[in-house]
């Protein structure tokens, strides 16, 4: 197996035991880079200097006979609407084409150790499901070049897939890390809302994004959330909660777990195939020892049309920002007026603007009750639907999307089909859960399919207990 190909915990035995060197790993997965990028288009920035120099400390430091962290020399991608110092950070937008933060985003920080590949490809400011909406070019998903990585993390999850990085980073406001894990066959977590700093990742709905991680198993996903995780004086809105060593939860036990199936998540238009996987993935817990409980989130289908009315509201008031004043692009006007037009005018994609304006609309006069102010009492629906349930299951089972990827092209003219695709994970960031995507099979046409588990707040313990039981399993 290629060093590209393993996970993070095992290439952490390799370095310690001086079986390879931090550089002869950073050189492999960069060869691949070279060798496959051309063709999935996972990376917007390629820090290779960077990562050489990274590298190189990792060995000193090792030759020096000094302990290394879990994740320390381990190859990894940025998702790039998340600030690196130095390292152009551009949201995948015309209008931050040459935007080089002067700090780093939290998560990133954390993460200084491990080697920087690069940043990865998205929807422009996280909008959008099939990374197509990048104002530069689109990721295809390395299982099958014609089709999409999913999005708005699509780089993230194909870089990953795409063995350019051993684990990654994504941002997820309404599935943007989970879809795009099922449809490239990852594991994509989103924590609890507040349990990862959002300092230094680029607003979109401030009250629904999360950073999280991409990665090959369950193990490798309890060591990213260990290092990421944990309350930051710097983002008000991240927890205090104390953060458990998650690599503890990894036990292969599942007896005596209730886990849900919600019948809402299972209806007409979810691919054949995707249900009959994840029912087979339920009868897998029953025989592990957990009790598969059927249950109602009644208020699921309202859930996209709340989240569109909440998301692009959020979006409207954190995008006036980029106005051709303080940073980022400008394009010259008659006067001031005129030149914020025409910069927004020129630097926004279509979906961008889409969702400004329907968010401005749900936001002004006349209009605020009846659309956004009800739409928050819907999310308040939802966030009950959720907190009945766990009172009776520990986890919810579901399908992470209803279809397979599907082709480049297939539905970018259509936003509505598109933004259907995050029917399933949509509920979990309107009720500030945490979700899992798990690989469990592939269809006929050997594309992969995705399970999601939704767990409590603040308990991604349980999550990755059950993640780590069916992946040993199986």
């Amino acid at each position: 197996m290629a060093l590209y190909d393993k996970t993070a915990h095992e290439l952490h035995e390799l370095l310690t035991t001086k079986k390879i060197s931090a550089a002869e790993l950073t050189g492999e997965v960069l060869a691949r880079v070279d060798e496959v990028e051309d063709k999935i288009g996972a990376y917007l920035t390629i820090t290779r200097d960077k990562a050489t120099a990274q590298a190189k400390a990792v060995d000193d430091k090792i030759n020096r006979g000094e302990t290394i962290a879990p994740l320390e020399g381990i190859p990894c991608a940025i998702k790039d609407n998340i600030c690196t110092k130095g390292i152009k950070t551009t949201c995948a937008s015309k209008i931050l084409e040459n935007f080089v933060p002067p700090y780093d985003a939290t998560a990133y920080k954390k993460l200084s150790d491990s080697i920087l590949i690069g940043k990865t490809n998205l929807d422009e400011f996280a909008m959008g499901s099939s990374t197509e909406n990048s104002a530069f070019h689109t990721t295809h998903n390395p299982h099958d070049l014609e089709r999409v990585a999913g999005g708005s993390s699509g780089g993230s999850a194909a870089a990953v897939a795409g063995g350019e990085a051993i684990f990654s980073l994504g941002s997820d406001t309404g599935g943007s890390i989970r879809q795009p894990a099922s449809f490239c066959g990852v594991i994509g977590f989103k924590p609890t809302y507040g349990r990862v700093s959002r300092y230094g990742l680029v607003a979109f709905a401030s009250s629904l994004d999360q950073i999280g991680s991409f990665t090959h198993d369950v193990t490798d996903c309890a060591l990213v959330l260990n290092a990421i995780c944990g309350h930051d004086e710097m983002d008000s809105t991240s927890s205090a909660a104390p953060v458990p060593d998650f690599t503890k939860a990894l036990v292969a036990d599942v007896k005596g777990l209730k886990i849900g199936l919600p019948k809402e998540y299972f209806v007409k238009g979810i691919d054949p195939e995707i249900e009959s996987a994840v029912r087979n993935v339920a009868k897998k817990y029953e025989e592990l020892g957990a009790e598969i409980i059927e249950l109602s989130l009644p208020h699921t289908e309202y859930a996209i049309a709340t989240y569109y009315l909440i998301a692009p509201a959020e979006a409207a008031t954190n995008l006036e920002r980029y106005d051709g004043v303080s940073y980022g692009a400008r394009v010259d006007g008659a006067d001031v007026v005129e030149m914020m037009t025409n910069t927004r005018t020129e630097k926004f994609g279509a979906e961008v603007k889409r969702r400004i304006m329907i968010g401005n609309y749900a936001l002004s006069a006349g209009y605020y009750d009846a659309y956004y102010l009800k739409a928050l009492k819907v999310r308040t629906l939802i966030q009950k639907d959720f907190t009945d349930a766990f009172k009776k299951v520990d986890l919810i089972l579901t399908p992470t999307t209803p279809n397979v990827s599907f082709k480049v092209g297939e539905m970018i003219s259509d936003p509505l089909k598109m933004y259907l695709q995050d029917i399933c994970t949509v509920p979990v960031n309107l009720a500030g859960l945490p979700g899992i995507s798990i690989p469990c099979g592939f269809t006929k046409d050997k594309l992969p399919i995705g399970f999601q588990l939704i767990g409590k707040a603040l308990d991604e313990a349980t999550i990755l207990k059950a993640s780590f039981a069916y992946e040993v399993s199986c």
